[in-house]
């Protein structure tokens, strides 16, 4: 009877697990096999796209070596790549490719390989470094006990992107002070009402807002009068320029007068707001937080992030309005508050006790000029500027994160020599603390750089004096 009962048991347990099977199944068509034949945890960098093999795979061929361009090749071109697959194909460099492959990216980096996957987020051979450079062990005497796999140690080389780690840079920021005299960042310019009382317009705004949407689409005073102090308002975006949509023409209908009339919606998508903020739709969907859709799956949220996130938060959707909220899309909210709402580990929860923090509450009260204070947006998501001048938000929050040295040039050096900002980026107790602090630790990249350059002037001075005592 135990014998019969357990098989009982076993076979009942088998069925509610087919039964959840054919649920989850139904809830996600496709997922689940997907998910069982994955070869291994994805990283960081791509897990939330997993579902999506097609971006990577081709059916029956592989990985595609172009689908990591396809991604990452403007990223590539920006940060004027010092090993790019071109490089290699000069003849001369054919002995290199006999030993590691650098014209494939797969040659270092793979994914589903969680054993080989480092803190970067990619796996990468750790010697790769020493294929190519075991003449320098001998050639600079300063690098001569070196371990082979500590060449990209923060503060030291960087394969693909060097903008702040190559020698003529480091020599030339050489004996900076750690804080600068004046904080060079970029101001975006305002497109604020003048007025010194933003609202005082808001009920001629608002008239002109209700007039510009159809009586049957819903209405409130409150986020009226939100709009009405806002920069969508003192540059007209009205009602119909978010809300309203007209229809596509269709080129085989003669007659388009029935359908001139927009299409009123409630909802407001990241793709309108990308009709004005290309850039910044751009770069947000090249990051963490709308990654996701655009490879048209459903929105991130907190819940499937990988970094401890608050509970309450953890079926927010990560689209535009989950950052500029309502009808004031306010950017100092979304500078820290909207941060600070999700993300719920130490690095983050440490900002409110730093000095980086207070100059930040400063700036809001006033007492400090526009662009001093230190948000988590100045760090994450800074402000750059393009061709033309024009001052923009980087939305892609994990443009300078990995590896972190990518931040020094477009962040720390606004206010910090470049030694200093290199040690801080190799704390990592600081940066648990989000540079409450100083740094305790030193890299000797600008020391090593300098001293460099100095060698080479004393060289270069001999040999002119040799050439004149002849």
């Amino acid at each position: 009877m135990k014998g019969a009962k357990r098989l009982w048991l076993w076979f009942l347990g088998i069925n509610v697990a087919l039964v959840g099977v054919i649920l989850y199944s139904a809830m996600a068509p496709g997922a689940l096999t997907k998910t069982m034949l994955l070869p291994g945890e994805t990283s960081h960098g791509h897990y939330q796209i997993e579902m999506r093999c097609d971006v990577c795979h081709t059916e029956g061929s592989g990985i595609r070596e172009d689908a990591c361009l396809d991604c990452h090749a403007e990223e590539l071109r920006l940060a004027k790549d010092t090993h790019p697959a071109s490089k290699f194909n000069d003849p001369t460099n054919a002995e290199m490719l006999a030993t590691l492959d650098a014209q494939n990216c797969l040659t270092c980096h793979r994914e589903h390989v969680q054993e080989q996957t480092l803190e970067m987020g990619l796996t990468m051979p750790s010697d790769y470094c020493y294929h190519c450079h075991q003449e320098t062990l001998e050639s600079r005497p300063s690098h001569a006990n070196f371990a082979f796999d500590s060449c990209a140690t923060a503060g030291c080389h960087n394969y693909h992107d060097n903008r702040a780690l190559y020698e003529n840079f480091l020599n030339k920021h050489a004996g900076e002070e750690d804080f600068l005299a004046e904080m060079v960042g970029l101001v975006r310019p305002s497109k604020a009402p003048t007025s010194a009382k933003p609202n005082e317009n808001a009920g001629e705004m608002t008239a002109e807002l209700t007039a510009d949407a159809p009586e049957t689409f819903p209405s409130d005073p409150v986020i009226l009068d939100e709009w009405a102090s806002t920069a969508h308002a003192a540059a007209g975006v009205n009602c119909s320029g978010c809300h309203a949509s007209l229809p596509v023409s269709d080129a085989n209908t003669p007659d388009q007068t029935a359908q001139t009339e927009p299409t009123w919606d409630a909802a407001v998508s990241h793709e309108t707001c990308g009709r004005c903020h290309e850039q910044q739709l751009e770069t947000f969907l090249q990051g963490h937080h709308g990654m996701r859709l655009a490879q048209d799956l459903t929105p991130m949220t907190p819940a499937q992030a990988r970094l401890p996130m608050h509970v309450d938060a953890a079926h927010r959707e990560l689209d535009c309005n989950a950052c500029h909220s309502g009808h004031r899309f306010d950017t100092a909210f979304a500078s820290v508050d909207a941060c600070l709402q999700c993300h719920n580990d130490d690095h983050s929860n440490a900002f409110l006790q730093t000095s980086h923090f207070q100059a930040w509450q400063s700036e809001l009260a006033g007492d400090s000029p526009q662009g001093s204070g230190v948000t988590c947006a100045t760090c994450h998501m800074p402000r750059l500027e393009d061709d033309d001048g024009e001052v923009w938000v980087q939305h892609n929050q994990n443009a300078n994160l990995r590896p972190n040295e990518k931040m020094i040039r477009e962040v720390c050096m606004h206010c910090h020599g470049l030694a200093f900002s290199i040690d801080a980026l190799a704390d990592r107790e600081l940066i648990q603390q989000c540079f409450g602090s100083s740094p305790s630790k030193h890299v000797e990249s600008v020391d090593l750089a300098q001293s460099w350059f100095e060698e080479k002037q004393r060289q270069k001075e001999a040999r002119k004096k040799k050439r004149q005592s002849k």
